[in-house]
């Protein structure tokens, strides 16, 4: 599975899934663009978005994209918490489909 780690984590997070294939914004040189572009051009070439971006479904009609979005909940980005979420994360990925959003860790709601 494609996955792309959004330029708010901290790349390192592909470390935890090393069965797939990620990418981060960075690597992608796709640093700066609006969450809709961004959205866009992943539903291209990979098949999850993972973010701490707990607003980003609030600001795209994410299930229009053929991509799935995974948002870490751990109540701040940086490595420390967001790692721990990883083992929840590879769990759901077999069965994650375009257009799901699914949040991830206590702040799940």
């Amino acid at each position: 599975m494609r996955i792309l780690i959004d330029e708010c984590l901290d790349w390192r997070l592909s470390r935890a899934l090393s069965e797939h294939d990620c990418a981060s914004v960075h690597q992608m040189n796709w640093g700066g663009l609006s969450n809709g572009l961004l959205l866009k051009k992943a539903q291209e070439e990979f098949d999850v978005l993972l973010t701490g971006d707990t607003n980003l479904s609030f600001q795209q009609n994410v299930t229009s994209f053929d991509t799935a979005v995974v948002i870490l909940g751990a109540g701040s980005t940086r490595l420390t918490d967001t790692l721990t979420l990883m083992s929840q994360v590879a769990k759901l990925l077999p069965t994650i489909q375009p257009g799901d959003v699914v949040v991830v860790g206590p702040k799940a709601k």
